[in-house]
C-alpha cells in the first residue's frame, strides 16, 4: 500500500490520513486541487472499512415535505414558493397523518419531515404535527426540522432556540436532519441566500440540540459558487463542533441541482467532483462515524460506486421527495428495499438495515425472503 501512495504527489497527506493523523486546512486544499482521485478514494475506502467494516447501511423511511411556502427565496432552491404563488401548498394535519400511516404500513422506521419557513403557521401547528405523529406511531423515529426551521420556529414562538427544541423533543422529536447548512462561507451566503440563518447560527442551533440530547446529521451543498477553500473550511467547522459535542451521526454531501433555480446557468456537478467531495470528506471528518450518499441527489449509479470511495450509508427508500426533484433531479422518488439491497450487494458490500440512530433492524420474515436477492 505504501508503494501505491508513494506514486502520488499527495503521499505525505494520504499517509497522514492512513495513519489516523488529523488533516489540516492546507491538506484539504491540496486534495481538492489534485486529480489523483483513485489514490484519494483508496485511502478514503480504507478509513471507511476501518470504521464500518464491509457494512453498507440503509433505512426504510418516508419524507414528508409539509409545505413549500417560504419567506426566504434562496437562489439555489427550486422548492420554495411565495405565499401567493398558485403552486404553493401546505398540507393539512390529516394529509400529514395519512402519509405517516401509509409509511408505517410499509415498515418505515423513520419519518423525515422538513419544509419551508412559512410566515404564518403558528408554532402550535408544528408541535401538534410532531405530537400527533408520535402518538399514532410511537415506535417510529421522527427526524424533523432543519436548524434553519428551528430558528424560524423559535422566532414565531417568541422563545429561545433551546426552549423550542425542548418543547419539540417532549412532543416526540427524535433528531434533526442536516439540511440548511449549505456552505458556511458568509460571502457565498450573502450572494445566494442573504436572508437565511448564518453558518454560525446553524452551528449554534446544532450545538444546542446536541446539548439537550438530540442528535443530528450534517450536510454541505457543493457545486455552485463555493471554492475549495470554502469546502474545507466548512468541513473543519463541522469537525470542530463534533469534537465539542459528539452529536453528529453522519455527514451527507449534497450535490447542487441547478434546474429551475436562479442559478440555472450553472452546470450540474460532475462525477469527478462528486467522488472527490465524498472521498475528501471521509479523510477530513475523522470524528464522524458515517458518511452518507443521498442517492436522490447523487444518482443511483454513482451512489453505488461511492460505497468504494468512503461512503457506508446509501440512505433509504425515501418514498416521496419533493425538494431535489423540484430542481430537476431525474432519480426516482423512491427505491424499494429489494433495489437497495441489490445495489449494495453488487458493490460487494453487506446490506444492513438501520434505524435513525444506526442500530441494526432485524426483520426475520423479510430477511428470509431476501436471501436469494
Amino acid at each position: 500500500m505504501e508503494w501505491l501512495l508513494k506514486q502520488s504527489s499527495l503521499y505525505d497527506i494520504l499517509l497522514k490520513a492512513e495513519q489516523q493523523e488529523r488533516l489540516g486546512f492546507e491538506d484539504g486544499i491540496k486534495l481538492f486541487k489534485s486529480n489523483d482521485l483513485l489514490r484519494i478514494g483508496f485511502v478514503a475506502n480504507n478509513i471507511r472499512e476501518r470504521k464500518n467494516g464491509n457494512r453498507a447501511y440503509y433505512i426504510i423511511n418516508r419524507h414528508i415535505n409539509y409545505s413549500n411556502i417560504c419567506k426566504n427565496q434562496c437562489k439555489f432552491c427550486a422548492f420554495s414558493k411565495k405565499q401567493e404563488d398558485p403552486h404553493g401548498y401546505t398540507m393539512s394535519m390529516k394529509e400529514i397523518l395519512d402519509k405517516a400511516a401509509f409509511a408505517s404500513e410499509e415498515g418505515a422506521t423513520e419519518f423525515h419531515i422538513v419544509g419551508g419557513l412559512h410566515p404564518e403557521l403558528p408554532f402550535d401547528f408544528y408541535v401538534k404535527m410532531i405530537s400527533s405523529i408520535h402518538e399514532s406511531h410511537p415506535d417510529i423515529h421522527i427526524q424533523a426540522f432543519t436548524a434553519v426551521e428551528i430558528e424560524h420556529l423559535s422566532q414565531m414562538a417568541g422563545i429561545s432556540v433551546s426552549e423550542t427544541l425542548k418543547i419539540l423533543k417532549e412532543a416526540g422529536l427524535g433528531s434533526l436532519p442536516g439540511g440548511g447548512a449549505e456552505v458556511f462561507s458568509s460571502s457565498v451566503r450573502e450572494k445566494l441566500c442573504p436572508e437565511k440563518l448564518s453558518g454560525e447560527g446553524w452551528l449554534q442551533v446544532m450545538r444546542e440540540a446536541h446539548n439537550i440530547g438530540l442528535r443530528s446529521n450534517a450536510t454541505m451543498l457543493y457545486g455552485h459558487a463555493e471554492t475549495p477553500e470554502d469546502r474545507v473550511n466548512h468541513l473543519i467547522k463541522l469537525r470542530e463542533l463534533q469534537d465539542e459535542t459528539g452529536g453528529f451521526m453522519s455527514f451527507i454531501p449534497l450535490a447542487f441541482h441547478p434546474k429551475n433555480t436562479e442559478l440555472s446557468f450553472y452546470s450540474s456537478t460532475t462525477a469527478m467532483l462528486d467522488l472527490k467531495v465524498i472521498a475528501i470528506s471521509r479523510l477530513m471528518l475523522d470524528n464522524f462515524d458515517h458518511l452518507k450518499a443521498f442517492w436522490i441527489m447523487l444518482g443511483i449509479k454513482l451512489s453505488q460506486i461511492s460505497l468504494r470511495f468512503g461512503v457506508d450509508d446509501i440512505d433509504g427508500t425515501v418514498q416521496e421527495e419533493k425538494i431535489t426533484h423540484a430542481a430537476g433531479a431525474n432519480t426516482p422518488e423512491a427505491l424499494s428495499v429489494v433495489e437497495i439491497i441489490r445495489l449494495i450487494r453488487e458493490a460487494g458490500r453487506e446490506p444492513v438495515e438501520r434505524d435513525t440512530l444506526y442500530n441494526p433492524v432485524v426483520r426475520k420474515q423479510r430477511d428470509a425472503v431476501l436471501q436469494g436477492v
